[in-house]
């Protein structure tokens, strides 16, 4: 069997052993329109170039690997239906708990990664889960929420900073998954007795989820409003008005944050890609900016 490790710029690198199907067809692209990046038999090297190359890209890294996936899909404990938008579960909401905790280790992929089941995810799990409108005896849960789920809590620590599976900085204010009141920290004893927080992008993603903007919203509208918010900071500039300035940064960046949710990506994950591509780059000063060579 051949194993394909993909790239669709900008959004993700993957493993299939079937591109027509699993790009194509299930995800959407061209011929043209992803890279092919390495074909081989052998899963293992496929696996560890699939984990190499999401590091090194900046985008959310698969928690379990392509190669223990597959060897883990006879532990599935339920049959959960998969789109693009959502992973549906074969119970109600009141019996869901109990399914979860009997299938922890369970392993399911979709077109925003891989996604399992362990305290952590049980928990948000519960906390975001929703009854199916065409039958109550199951529940859902978004596919893209739950990914950002992993990219603002599966956090990795270096020596000097944390960075979220996408590569994106962390908040200071953000602790490890091992990290919380019921499971004392082992990893990084200085945030042993600080509770789990959410960043303020977290809370503009909330705030944006209540009121319907991504079941609802549109790019296109969202790019408008951009535009506009960049225009009324501009004219605040002109002013010197410093607080409409600080107000219309701010606007920006809501904007911005939800753009980015529309679009299928965090905004964490496009700051990390424009790093990776601005932090080498050398230039000079001219007429009060900066000016790539």
């Amino acid at each position: 069997m051949m194993y394909y490790v993909y790239h669709i710029p900008g959004k993700k690198i993957g493993i299939t052993t079937n591109l027509k199907v699993r790009v194509e067809e299930q995800q959407g692209y061209n011929e043209g329109e992803y890279d092919i990046v390495l074909e081989t038999d052998d899963i293992n090297i496929a696996s560890e170039a699939e984990i190499s190359l999401q590091k090194a890209f900046g985008y959310r890294v698969d928690e379990v690997p392509y190669d223990k996936l597959n060897c883990n899909k006879n532990k599935l404990n339920m049959k959960v239906n998969i789109t693009e938008q959502t992973t549906t579960f074969p119970c109600p909401v009141n019996k869901l708990k109990g399914r979860l905790m009997d299938s922890v280790g369970m392993t399911w992929e979709t077109d925003h990664g891989v996604f399992f089941i362990n305290e952590s995810s049980i928990k948000w799990i519960m906390s975001n889960i929703k009854t199916s409108m065409y039958n109550d005896q199951r529940s859902y849960i978004y596919n893209k929420a739950f990914a950002r789920f992993y990219d603002n809590h599966e956090a990795v620590f270096t020596r000097d900073k944390v960075v979220t599976l996408t590569g994106g900085l962390a908040s200071d204010n953000r602790v490890p998954e091992c990290c919380d009141y019921e499971n004392p920290c082992t990893c990084e004893p200085q945030f042993s007795k600080r509770p789990r927080q959410k960043s303020q992008f977290d809370l503009i993603r909330d705030w944006a989820d209540e009121r319907g903007l991504y079941e609802n919203g549109d790019t296109k509208t969202q790019a408008l409003k951009l535009v506009e918010e960049v225009g009324e900071t501009c004219r605040a500039i002109l002013k010197e008005d410093f607080e409409e300035v600080v107000d219309g940064i701010g606007d920006c960046v809501v904007v911005l944050v939800n753009l980015a949710e529309l679009q299928g990506v965090s905004i964490e994950s496009c700051i990390a890609a424009a790093y990776e591509e601005i932090k080498g780059r050398k230039g000079k000063m001219a007429n009060g900016t900066y000016v790539k060579q």
